[in-house]
């Protein structure tokens, strides 16, 4: 098993199919697919990573324990961090969401996003 992964930017597989979780979603009707591609277990975290998509909508995000890092590859999103301003975020940035984040996740254009989470 070889330690080095590399992550596929536009999977081809199935992905996984979800809808936002209706006491989070604040309006529209968000679908999102997951190509989840590796997950592996440290100590007693765990990091996973994989390729994420949503179409337009709004809803509240919450990182709990868990840490993520995105980079989105197409699109533009909207986060609002609890108590802060709006950030825009489009193709080619990326930003992390610190455990104990609490925000507004808006999707504004179809986004793409490599996702690394940890915790």
């Amino acid at each position: 098993m070889s330690l080095l992964v590399k992550l596929d930017l536009a999977p081809t597989s199935e992905p996984r199919h979800s809808k936002a979780a209706p006491d989070r979603l604040i309006s529209g009707d968000p679908s999102y697919k997951t190509w989840a591609q590796d997950e592996s277990r440290e100590g007693a975290g765990k990091v996973r990573t994989g390729v994420w998509e949503a179409t337009p909508g709004e809803n509240h995000s919450i990182k709990g324990e868990t840490m993520e890092f995105c980079y989105i590859l197409s699109g533009v999103i909207e986060l609002t961090e609890q108590g802060q301003p709006p950030r825009i975020f489009r193709a080619g940035d990326s930003f992390v969401m610190k455990p104990g984040f609490v925000g507004v996740w808006k999707t504004i254009e179809t986004v793409r996003k490599i996702y690394v989470i940890a915790g």
